[in-house]
């Protein structure tokens, strides 16, 4: 069985591929319009000091998710 990983727990400089989404209406799609739809690569490229939010690299593109966002995109 595959490691299961929320997008959450990558740590700054690493990456992995969205494997699919847990939530639904309108957070489903502000993470679609993003890039984070199945089988895209994203990277954590930073995290906050605090460490929410985080900045991820999605398509050529830096984004900033907060970390009960990043929790509905599972990754492997």
């Amino acid at each position: 069985m595959p490691n299961i990983r929320k997008l959450s727990e990558l740590k700054t400089g690493e990456g992995a591929q969205v494997a699919k989404l847990l939530v639904n209406g309108s957070m489903r799609r502000r993470l679609l319009d993003i890039g984070l739809s199945p089988g895209t690569c994203v990277s954590c490229i930073g995290k906050s000091p605090f460490g929410d939010p985080a900045a991820y690299l999605v398509r050529g593109s830096a984004v900033a998710i907060r970390g009960k966002d990043a929790d509905c995109v599972i990754i492997e």
